[in-house]
Order: C-alpha cells, then sequence, then structure tokens
C-alpha cells in the first residue's frame, strides 16, 4: 500500500485526486461506485465524517479518518478543477465533469500499480478493498468486524476473505500420515 500511495505525485493535481482516491479505497474499503458518486456535501468536516451512497439505495455515515480527510482536503483546495459540478472528483482533462463511473477510478488504480511496478492478479478498485480486508484479517479482526467496515449486509459475504488468512488455515489442516507424498 505505502508504495501504491507514493507512487502519487502529489505536487501535480492529478497525483492529488489519485492519492485522495487510494486512500479512500484502501483506508475505508470504498467501492469504485461509492467513490464516484461522493459528493462535496457528503463530507462533514465539522463530524470527520463521510456520508457513503452504496448499494440497494443505502446510505452509511462512516468517520473519517484524518490522513483520508488531509487527502480529501489537499485534493479539493489545490488539485480539484473549477466547475459546477458538486461531485467531489472531476476530470482532470476538459470536459470538467463528474468521473465518468467505476470504470474511471479503477483505471486511476491500474494507473497507481503501473507507476509502483506491482504486479498485481486484478487491477481493478476492488483490489484495495480486498487488500483492506486480508490486512484486517491479518491483523486478528473477525469477519463480523470486517463486514462492519465494508458494509456488507450478510456476513456470508465476507467470508470470501477468510480463504486467503493462510496461516490461520494451516493451523486447522491435518497432519500428513507418514509414508505419503
Amino acid at each position: 500500500m505505502q508504495s501504491l500511495l507514493a507512487a502519487c505525485d502529489r505536487r501535480s493535481p492529478i497525483g492529488r485526486r489519485d492519492y485522495a482516491v487510494l486512500m479512500l479505497l484502501s483506508r475505508l474499503g470504498l467501492r469504485a461506485g461509492e467513490v464516484v458518486a461522493l459528493t462535496l456535501e457528503d463530507l462533514d468536516w465539522d463530524e470527520g465524517a463521510i456520508r457513503v451512497r452504496g448499494p440497494a439505495l443505502r446510505c452509511d455515515p462512516l468517520p473519517l479518518p484524518a490522513d483520508v480527510g488531509a487527502a480529501l482536503a489537499e485534493y479539493l483546495r489545490e488539485g480539484r478543477p473549477p466547475c459546477s459540478a458538486r461531485n467531489v472528483f472531476i476530470c482532470a482533462r476538459a470536459p470538467r465533469q463528474p468521473l465518468r463511473g467505476p470504470s474511471a477510478v479503477s483505471c486511476i488504480v491500474r494507473r497507481a500499480l503501473q507507476r509502483a511496478g506491482i504486479d498485481a492478479p486484478f487491477y481493478g478498485a476492488h483490489l484495495l478493498r480486498h487488500s483492506l480486508a486480508t490486512q484486517m484479517l491479518g491483523d486478528g479482526a473477525s469477519l463480523g468486524e470486517i463486514g462492519q467496515i465494508l458494509r456488507h449486509r450478510n456476513v456470508q459475504t465476507t467470508t470470501i476473505y477468510a480463504k486467503v488468512d493462510l496461516g490461520a488455515l494451516r493451523g486447522l489442516a491435518l497432519p500428513r500420515p507418514e509414508g505419503t507424498s
């Protein structure tokens, strides 16, 4: 994650935008569509919170970690082009309009992975959501806790992340009988 974030040139408007997007994906586990849908009104600076519009018209308030808030503030002050759109993230090139859907966020992730020299099995935005869950699992979080962070309605949805904890799974495996290969 550090290499991916470091690959963003935060001296440029595009780099500031990409860094803020990557922070939302990697620290809050947002989906690409949730990043695209963010509006300026969804950011509550006084409360330190962000409102996320998820699937099925859900709207979830989340705490805004200081580092994510700082990345967003830097982009809004020094990177976001002036335009009438209320979306947080705007195309860097004319016409100045909101990002054109989740695929635009996945392109940001793919370019950042390439810049960082990271060869990943998947290149979309969901990779960072999955990485967050995997890191949490490795740090000892329960599937229930991970499901809360990722805003899963059903615990079964979160179980896909259990298969990546190879260390925990090894502890469950039976020893191989002697004389077998």
